[in-house]
């Protein structure tokens, strides 16, 4: 391996500090991070003077697993030992809340290498997810320790659950119209309910690096809302394709944009500690702590509507609502085996409905749920002809009034703090967080969409729609 180094022009005490054995750390938070930040700085350095990854020969691509599997071995020894003071540092003793790609990038300040820089994430923004050496692994990696924590990983939970930094913007205004429109989703008030809409139709509502944020901030919008007390979440209209005419809900992660690289490691992890878990356990504020037994959060009930099909994050969803209504064509899947990933938090919480070895079945071996089915009827609560949707969800939203929303906080709470109480959930992420990270850089996760998505040549028409019509 030295000789092949060396064949690269790199010098000869770069490759001895690489192929030395694994400095033994001191516990002493400055020295470590001087000696370590300096060996994590060479993957860089060596990899600059390999070609694309997908242009690579089976030896330099060898020379390039070799130099960032030594690298990540010892970020894993360093966080063992320093990840609770590098986030302590950063958020001065846990009394400040900084958001997750904001606390990545401190950290790659406090210790150079630690994470990813700014310069490294932008030189691999144009290239597809085949090319890229997955760098932000160290961002999984980060995270993972840092979750394994309980009170900094409780900490940054509470930090994901408060409102994003772009509610405020929009946040009167929908108070005073009841009405949002933003790229990917909209938010309607009607009466004391709010509408949230999917609008990606061009993808089947695929949600992906455009839509993240501003669904998240629509969420906010429809909790914090003082006006509403119940939230319907639906797919809207589709203008095009197989499905023009009709709803259709979430069609999960834009398998596109994953292929074509635009889809950041960090976008998991946002949405997962982010929106989802949100609808799950509401708002939080940075005075209150979100834990169920002596904390608070701003909640509603949730009302998920499928039309047609849930697929990947939208099947997710289903598992955080109240009420789910369902049309009997409709179905649900997890395809995450054949894309390569894991599906959000979907192990955590299938389990709780379907039992299980279905839950295995639908993650691990792509089992189909129809809602219709006896396995779909214990995820939906109501499911109906596809022409009785509108009239079953005014229906409920009636019944659901009529009675009184006060308890529905309540409620959701004392279900939560049985079933899935926040520390739970940290530890849930924290496992997540790491192995999320190895699949998205996955030579599997490429095969996977080529095999099963025909990913190369939805490539080719996706430019092709690009393309300026003369």
């Amino acid at each position: 391996m030295n000789n092949y180094f060396e064949s690269l022009g790199l010098d000869h005490s770069l490759i001895n500090e690489l192929s030395k054995d694994p400095l033994k750390l001191s516990g002493d938070f400055q020295k470590d991070s001087h000696a370590c930040s300096k060996y994590w700085l060479l993957d860089e350095q060596i990899l600059s003077k390999l070609p694309v990854k997908n242009k690579r020969s089976v030896e330099e691509q060898k020379a390039a697993t070799y130099v960032l599997e030594r690298t990540r071995a010892r970020r894993e020894e360093f966080l063992f030992l320093h990840a609770e003071t590098v986030y302590k540092k950063i958020t001065h003793n846990l009394t400040q809340f900084i958001r997750l790609e904001e606390l990545l990038h401190a950290a790659n300040d406090l210790v150079p290498g630690l994470t990813v820089s700014k310069k490294t994430i932008a030189e691999g923004d144009h290239l597809l997810q085949s090319q890229k050496d997955g760098h932000e692994i160290n961002q999984g990696i980060f995270l993972g320790h840092v979750l394994a924590n309980q009170e900094c990983g409780l900490h940054l939970c509470h930090t994901s659950l408060l409102p994003h930094p772009r509610t405020k913007e929009y946040q009167e205004e929908f108070k005073r119209t009841g009405k949002l429109e933003l790229e990917g989703v909209s938010l309607i008030r009607e009466g004391s309910t709010c509408y949230l809409y999917f609008q990606h139709g061009r993808y089947l509502h695929a949600e992906d690096d455009i839509t993240l944020s501003n669904t998240e901030i629509a969420a906010d919008l429809a909790i914090l809302d003082p006006n509403s007390n119940i939230v319907v979440m639906r797919g809207d209209v589709i203008n095009e394709g197989k499905y023009s005419g009709s709803r259709t809900f979430c069609s999960g992660i834009n398998l596109t944009r994953l292929y074509n690289g635009k889809i950041p490691y960090l976008w998991y992890i946002e949405r997962d500690m982010g929106i989802v878990n949100k609808i799950y356990r509401g708002v939080a504020s940075q005075k209150h702590s979100p834990n169920e037994i002596l904390g608070h959060t701003t909640e509603k009930l949730w009302i998920a509507a499928v039309d047609k099909f849930a697929i990947g994050g939208g099947c997710q969803y289903l598992l955080v609502t109240d009420i789910n209504i369902a049309g009997s064509d409709a179905y649900l899947t997890l395809p995450a085996r054949k894309e390569g990933i894991i599906p959000g938090a979907a192990n955590l919480r299938l389990p709780r409905f379907v039992g299980d070895r279905i839950a295995r079945q639908a993650i691990m071996m792509e089992r189909r749920i129809d809602c219709a089915s006896p396995e779909g009827k214990m995820i939906c609560d109501y499911v109906v002809d596809p022409k009785e949707i509108d009239q079953t969800i005014a229906k409920t939203i009636e019944t659901i009034s009529a009675s009184g929303v006060v308890s529905a906080s309540g409620n959701r709470k004392s279900f939560r703090v049985e079933q899935e109480p926040l520390d739970d959930f940290r530890k849930y992420m924290a496992v997540y967080a790491k192995e999320q990270a190895y699949c998205h850089f996955s030579d599997a996760l490429i095969s996977n969409l080529e095999k099963n998505w025909d990913a190369h040549n939805r490539k080719i028409k996706e430019k092709e729609k690009q393309k300026p019509t003369t």
